[in-house]
């Protein structure tokens, strides 16, 4: 298990630190001390890590205490009921300092130097609102890593341009770039309708631009118990997020695709933008409303089938 490279030094959980990390995690043993290893093991050192638990059944909160007894920057708190994945990535944000935000998984991989990378590049890059890297995926079945393309305009200098490449592009791990926190705390916290996660990058991007590290830094694990697999269709995801959404009385399926549309309308309304860019953008949610709708017009609309926005290879 990876090992800080610098001690922190005594009373760091009192100073206020450059970044925050916040990682959600419900029932995580299997992965969670690689990965907690992996972050606090990183060359970038001034950072906090938030973690808050679900309410786990397993070892979790065990192995959570024992690191944050050995390393100041962490910070444990164990939610009293699970408050679903949307609420709890929510709740790592509210507990946060840093002036920079980075959401992690507990069973993802870090390269030692992402953070260092992803904060120099926002340094250097004023204007922009999240720096990423590059995406590979491991995939735990065969024990294979394949590094994935970045397909998404994230960089264009015109909102309307950023927005239309997050309508109509898949994939990207957007969400879990570092963030400048100033700017996530004008935007739509995570909710738990259809693509919830999505939409919160394209707010995001409504706000200023992407800065890419061209490297591999970020490793996505892809296994059996994974939160995203098992979600067949769309209300099977939104009740991840929210177990409330599967009332189908309560939250019909045209609701939560309604709520997913009526999210980007609402970004663009939100969003400092110009008149020119404004319009702009919805003329582009426009366009790709009605390619939607012909779309969904030969499935059924209500079809609760789901469609994968995030593929896992190339």
């Amino acid at each position: 298990m990876p090992l800080p490279r610098t001690p922190p030094e005594a009373g760091a959980a009192a100073r206020t630190p450059r970044l925050s990390i916040g990682l959600p995690v419900y029932n995580g043993e299997r992965y969670l001390p690689e990965a907690l290893g992996g972050l606090l093991g990183q060359s970038f050192t001034d950072f906090e890590l938030v973690v808050s638990d679900n309410g786990s059944t397993d070892a979790t909160e065990a192995i959570c205490r024992g690191f944050a007894e050995r390393d100041p920057r962490v910070r444990y708190v164990r939610q009293p009921r699970n408050i679903g994945l949307a609420g709890n990535h929510n709740a790592v944000f509210a507990l946060s300092r840093g002036e920079l935000f980075k959401w992690a998984a507990d069973d993802d991989v870090y390269d030692p130097d992402l953070l260092a990378r992803c904060v120099a590049a926002l340094d250097a890059t004023p204007g922009a609102v999240l720096a990423h890297c590059y995406t590979a995926v491991l995939d735990e079945d065969t024990g294979v890593t394949t590094p994935l393309t970045y397909p998404l305009a994230s960089a264009a200098p015109r909102p309307a341009d950023r927005l239309h490449s997050l309508l109509w592009d898949s994939g990207g791990d957007d969400d879990y770039g570092v963030i400048r926190s100033s700017v996530l705390r004008r935007v739509r916290p995570y909710d738990s309708f259809y693509n919830a996660d999505r939409t919160l990058v394209a707010e995001l991007a409504l706000h200023g631009p992407f800065v890419q590290v061209p490297e591999w830094l970020y490793v996505r694990r892809e296994h059996a118990a994974r939160s995203s697999r098992g979600r067949r269709d769309i209300r099977a995801w939104c009740a991840s997020y929210d177990e409330r959404r599967a009332d189908r009385l309560r939250h019909p399926v045209v609701r939560l695709l309604a709520e997913y549309v009526w999210a980007y309308a609402s970004a663009i309304h939100r969003a400092p933008l110009g008149r020119r860019d404004r319009l702009a953008c919805y003329g582009r949610l426009g366009g790709w409303l009605v390619g939607r709708t012909v779309t969904s017009a030969t499935r059924g609309i209500g079809n609760e089938r789901l469609p994968d926005p995030r593929p896992a290879v190339p």
